[in-house]
């Protein structure tokens, strides 16, 4: 992941980034009903451009990432603006043990498709989840490759039945999906859209 570290003190400077953060933070709001209550946990937190977001309708907030150099920047964020209900937790789910608390929301933004193993990170996912908690992934829709370009080993977007039936597999029911933002790369005759949709989930 040093790819992120290197990249974590200019993420939030990217004006696309933070639009495309409060689009889906919207998104969220909007499907699920947050409160203090609720125990929220943002999977591939990055700067946590999304959470803070979020942080005002929710309790205990845990930015989780494998990314040091991503999770100094969001700690920095929340020493700064005195957010007493987050905190960070290092951790890939690809290697390392669950942690042990449990969750009624967990949620991530353009992450799922770094993640080769797309089906077991769904199972880990619906395990930190308590009964009737929900899952929301946002991310990108099947394309041709053209948006990270040569070189990139992840997912080039996911088809949303294929993902639909992945997360049922793993034990979620309710599966819907919305488009939530559309990135735009590239000019004039050269510009390519990209949509970016939410799957909304919940376990049983």
């Amino acid at each position: 992941m040093s790819q992120f570290d290197a990249k974590a003190a200019t993420w939030d400077a990217d004006p696309v980034k933070v639009a495309r953060a409060a689009a889906v933070a919207e998104a969220i709001r909007s499907r699920v009903p947050l409160s203090r209550q609720t125990r929220a946990m943002e999977f591939g937190s990055g700067t946590g451009l999304l959470s803070f977001f979020l942080q005002p309708g929710v309790g205990q907030l845990t930015l989780m990432d494998s990314s040091e150099g991503m999770l100094a920047v969001a700690e920095r964020k929340i020493v700064d603006g005195r957010f007493d209900n987050m905190r960070t937790l290092r951790l890939d789910l690809a290697a390392d043990p669950l942690p042990s608390q449990r969750f009624n929301l967990i949620y991530s933004l353009m992450t799922a498709h770094h993640v080769s193993d797309t089906a077991r990170l769904l199972q880990d996912l619906n395990a930190l989840l308590e009964p009737g908690g929900q899952l929301c992934i946002a991310d990108l829709d099947a394309e041709d490759g053209s948006f990270h370009g040569v070189g990139f080993d992840g997912h080039n977007g996911f088809e949303r039945a294929h993902l639909g039936r992945l997360a049922q597999e793993a034990g979620f029911t309710e599966v819907a999906f919305s488009t939530v933002f559309r990135m735009t790369r590239g000019e004039g005759t050269s510009a390519r859209n990209y949509p970016i949709f939410m799957m909304y989930c919940r376990k049983p």
